[in-house]
């Protein structure tokens, strides 16, 4: 099973490398694939090296994309026609799509969230077309997963964890690395 991690500039730092962290400490395939060149550039200046280029990826070969937030990373992610075209097929065909932060704006633009509940940083409800806003720190609702914001991004990811490894290895991965608070 693969996952990608779309970086695009202006990303949000704590929500990128925990998602990525948290996945690959959980054993499962995470690329973090660049949107425009590398190295990327995150919301606070701090650079992250890109696994790869998203151009070139078929979206065929992932069965997961998560979505970190931060602004203008979230916007950016929305005027990519690649990374939409990614969560359109990845949710077409079951998989499980993600965001954080501010990035479930991405998903709204896409139309996965219809019917759905979702949960964002607050004042981007609106941005969520379809979805019923729940304000939780972590939303599950079937294949699709939401979180609120940067101090949400360990909860978040070990969700991601649950649904694409199991219980077992989230409550293994949580224990391991003393997340305390759940």
């Amino acid at each position: 099973m693969k996952i990608i991690v779309p970086l695009a500039e202006g990303f949000e730092e704590i929500e990128a490398v925990t998602i990525i962290d948290v996945l690959r400490r959980a054993g499962l395939d995470t690329t973090g694939a660049g949107i425009g060149e590398s190295p990327v550039r995150g919301s606070h200046a701090i650079a992250l090296s890109a696994d790869e280029p998203i151009q070139g990826l078929d979206p065929a070969d992932f069965a997961a994309i998560v979505l970190p937030g931060g602004m203008p990373g979230s916007e950016n992610l929305r005027r990519s026609e690649t990374v939409i075209s990614f969560i359109r097929n990845i949710h077409q065909r079951g998989g499980v799509v993600a965001a954080l932060c501010a990035a479930p704006l991405v998903l709204g633009h896409a139309g996965v969230l219809e019917g759905r509940r979702a949960t964002c940083y607050p004042g981007f409800e609106d941005t969520m077309k379809g979805a019923t806003p729940t304000g939780a720190p972590v939303e599950v609702d079937g294949t699709i997963i939401t979180g609120r914001g940067p101090g949400c991004a360990i909860p978040f990811a070990l969700a991601l964890v649950e649904a694409l490894a199991g219980k077992t290895m989230m409550k293994e991965l949580r224990d391991a690395m003393q997340v305390y608070w759940m």
